[in-house]
């Protein structure tokens, strides 16, 4: 019987687990799911819970897992998104009607995707190692050889490692990352504006950073507030009052008075690339594999297609499971996205840090020349939207 381990029980790789299980039970192969936490079996809904923006491309997805109709619970829809530059002339507006889709993406809290997931998994295909842990990873015969903290090993045909940006199994492993500090810190928290936000999500640039407003339940919005470090840790510290009259000053009254602020959480940022995605008996996925600026709400997306291409390479092949030859053509059909992805989320990112006047003109009449031009605006629109970077 083949088998293959996944690393890491989150939101990458409880969807991997899900994406294969039907292939799975069919070729009677076995999942093992291993995640250090163990989740909790009932959804408590929070103020402060941590939010993922998902594109319309995740949603088609998720549907297609049958998975969707249950997150779609708690998912508040981007109807329209506006960006703009503090204190600039021009501005771009998408709207869900013109891209003749029902919303632009989707706000989630990660607590209820994980749930729905875990939820959705048949035991007797996903065997759950929870809470476990994996600290040794040895090539084998067959795959690779997993040795547990508690002295337990395990032997599978394939392994994807699905543990994050901080991956130590990947280090372990010589797997080595190109890395790209941008010098600046997100601050993440969830926010209470002074007027409904009507399914309306804000991107906007400032001479300290850019920042995200996304629409959440209960009209509450998320927060992506990116500064320098130490910027960033001062404002994670200040008196509530404080923090909102300074962020009340970069964001403006478009959501009238803000209220309320949560809990505040700090992410030095760098963009992180794994020189390596496959070898024989081994995939890296996730932020393991590329971890990205979230203002531009690539990141979990990106990743999401990534699992839906390892799965149908793996399930489309005759080879043995984790055979080199059908990895290594999951890795090359999924690069083009990948670059595209990564270059427009980089690309966006650098342009909008820069505070320089002329490089400000230029931005803007670029957004308002984004605005004006249906052709451009559709392709930004798709690239949100995560349906304008597959290869041909």
């Amino acid at each position: 019987m083949q088998s293959l381990a996944i690393i890491g029980g989150g939101l990458v790789g409880a969807s991997l687990a899900l994406a294969l299980q039907d292939g799975a039970r069919a070729r009677g192969w076995r999942i093992h799911l291993i995640e250090p936490f163990e989740p909790g079996h009932e959804y408590q809904p929070s103020y402060d819970a941590r939010s993922t923006a998902l594109s319309y491309g995740t949603r088609m997805i998720y549907q297609r897992l049958g998975l969707w109709a249950r997150i779609a619970e708690r998912a508040e829809p981007i109807r329209r998104i506006h960006v703009s530059e503090r204190g600039g002339f021009g501005a771009a507006r998408l709207d869900c009607e013109r891209e003749g889709v029902e919303a632009l993406g989707y706000v989630v809290e990660n607590a209820w995707i994980g749930h729905c997931l875990w939820q959705a998994l048949d035991d007797e295909v996903v065997i759950r190692h929870c809470p476990a842990e994996v600290e040794r990873l040895e090539p084998c015969a067959a795959g690779y050889r997993l040795s547990f903290t508690d002295g337990q090993r395990l032997e599978c045909d394939l392994t994807v490692l699905a543990d994050g940006g901080r991956s130590g199994l990947r280090e372990q492993l010589g797997i080595h990352v190109s890395r790209r500090p941008y010098g600046q810190t997100a601050l993440i928290a969830n926010i209470t504006p002074g007027k409904p936000h009507d399914g309306l999500a804000f991107e906007r640039f400032t001479e300290d950073g850019p920042m995200a407003l996304l629409p959440l339940q209960d009209d509450r919005c998320a927060l992506v507030w990116t500064r320098s470090q130490d910027d960033a840790a001062r404002l994670a510290q200040a008196h509530e009052a404080v923090f909102l009259a300074e962020l009340q000053e970069a964001f403006g009254y478009r959501l009238g008075t803000l209220q309320q602020v949560g809990a505040r959480h700090l992410y030095p940022l760098t963009l992180i690339e794994a020189e390596e995605q496959v070898r024989s008996g081994l995939v890296v996925l996730g932020n393991a594999a590329h971890s990205l600026h979230p203002i531009a709400g690539q990141g979990y997306n990106l990743s999401l297609r990534d699992v839906d291409a390892l799965s149908v390479a793996l399930l489309r092949s005759d080879a043995a499971l984790g055979e080199l030859a059908a990895l290594q053509e999951y890795a090359r059909r999924q690069r083009f996205d990948q670059r595209m992805t990564v270059g427009f989320s980089d690309q966006v990112t650098r342009l909008f840090g820069d505070s320089g006047r002329l490089v400000s003109a230029g931005r803007n009449l670029g957004l308002l020349g984004l605005d004006l031009t249906p052709a451009a605006k559709r392709w930004f629109a798709r690239q949100a939207m995560g349906l304008g970077t597959r290869a041909g």
